[in-house]
C-alpha cells in the first residue's frame, strides 16, 4: 500500500506595499489550481523568520519576488519562472526562458523592480487578503 503524498506548500513573499506586487498575487492566486502557493509580505513577521533559516533578512534582500520551497530559496528572476512551473501551461512555459543567463534576466528583472513605485504606485498598508483568500496567507 503506497503512502499519502504530502504537498508541501510552496512560500511566495512579496513586497507588500507595492501595487506591482499585489497584482502579481492576485493573478498567482487566480492560476494555482493545486493552491500550492502560500504567501506572506516580506515586511511580516513570518517572512523574518522564514529568511533567517537561509541566513538572510528582510532588510538585506533585494527589490525581490522570493520563492521558498522546501529546502531551496529563489530569488528576482529565478523566482518568478519558479512560480511559472508551479502554475502550470500555459503559464509554465515561461520556462524557455531558463536558457536565458541569470545574470541577464536578472538586469531586466532588476529594472522593473526599481522603478515599479513610479511605474505602478504604492499602497500606504500590506493588503489584506479577502476572506476566501485568508487561509493562502501565512501573515
Amino acid at each position: 500500500m503506497r503512502s499519502p503524498q504530502i504537498v508541501v506548500p510552496i512560500i511566495v513573499l512579496f513586497d507588500g506595499l507595492c501595487n506591482l506586487c499585489d497584482g502579481a498575487v492576485r493573478f498567482m492566486i487566480d492560476r494555482d489550481r493545486d493552491a500550492r502557493l502560500r504567501f506572506a509580505s516580506l515586511q511580516s513577521d513570518v517572512a523574518r523568520e522564514l529568511l533567517g533559516r537561509f541566513g538572510r533578512t528582510a532588510e538585506a534582500v533585494p527589490a525581490s519576488i522570493i520563492v521558498i520551497d522546501g529546502d531551496r530559496i529563489f530569488e528576482r528572476s529565478a523566482a518568478t519562472l519558479h512560480i511559472a512551473r508551479v502554475l502550470g501551461a500555459p503559464w509554465s512555459f515561461a520556462s524557455v526562458f531558463a536558457i536565458v543567463p541569470e545574470a541577464i534576466r536578472d538586469i531586466v528583472y532588476r529594472s522593473i523592480a526599481r522603478n515599479r513605485y513610479a511605474i505602478f504606485g504604492t499602497r500606504d498598508a500590506c493588503r489584506i487578503p479577502t476572506p476566501a483568500e485568508a487561509e493562502r496567507f501565512l501573515a
